[in-house]
């Protein structure tokens, strides 16, 4: 007679397990995807994102927990860098699975990391809590091969329009290199403001690439422009002199 009474309970317990284990719950979006949508209450007040943020660039990182090692280290070089994203039209959000108290305490010990070695760069982004994984479930970022209650070291590089430019995924154990994904937030704008290509090792200064023409004969058209900006090393090949 328990078992039946506790049948409703049982079932309800393994539909909630699969919910949470299933391809829709850790649905990563797609490059060109409008940037899933949220609000809620931040280290910098209340925030709808990203609609409160549209004309503006934004890089959204996840955080497997407060007061680790690596993110911490992380959370460091970010404050030294907020002015420099800034002058980028940049805005920089955080986010773990963690509470508001947590992370506002978290910020006060990284401050004063900071004010031992001398000079404080306060951390002026915001850090989102979300101890109910329920913005990680919509950007995809808890890998359940690798933990189910943390999420792992995500980037989302989202431009003016709000939409995902560019998607990065870190494991738990190996710190981002903030310059490289500063590099590609620059090469990212340039692509969106001068419809340019960037080339392998690319950074600010270098020549540009531009889309290929498809054939020979629309290679020697290009040619015929006469563009003293254009050059090839191949009739695939077209690069685009940086001013």
């Amino acid at each position: 007679m328990k078992l039946i009474k506790l049948w409703p309970t049982l079932i309800l317990f393994f539909a909630l397990a699969l919910h949470a284990q299933s391809p829709d719950n850790t649905h990563i979006p797609m490059l060109g995807d409008r940037a899933p949508s949220f609000t809620v209450e931040t280290t910098q007040g209340l925030i709808n994102f990203p609609d409160d943020y549209l004309g503006k660039w934004k890089i959204l990182f996840s955080h497997p927990a407060d007061f680790t090692p690596v993110c911490s280290s992380e959370i460091l070089d970010l404050a030294e860098m907020q002015d420099d994203f800034q002058k980028l039209n940049t805005e920089i959000f955080v986010l773990s699975a963690d509470g508001l108290n947590s992370h506002l305490q978290w910020i006060r010990s990284l401050e004063g990391i900071q004010a031992n070695e001398g000079e404080v760069h306060h951390i002026d982004f915001p850090m989102i809590p979300d101890i109910g994984l329920e913005i990680a479930g919509k950007y995809g970022m808890v890998h359940p091969g690798k933990s189910i209650n943390k999420t792992m070291r995500g980037v989302f590089i989202i431009n003016p329009e709000n939409k995902i430019d560019a998607i990065f995924f870190y494991p738990i154990s190996t710190g981002r290199n903030l310059q490289e994904i500063k590099r590609c937030l620059l090469a990212l704008q340039e692509t969106y403001d001068h419809d340019v290509l960037t080339p392998s090792n690319w950074e600010p200064g270098d020549d540009f690439l531009v889309k290929g023409p498809s054939s020979k004969e629309e290679a020697a058209k290009l040619a015929k422009k006469k563009d003293a900006d254009l050059y090839s090393k191949e009739w695939y090949l077209w690069y685009k002199k940086s001013k």
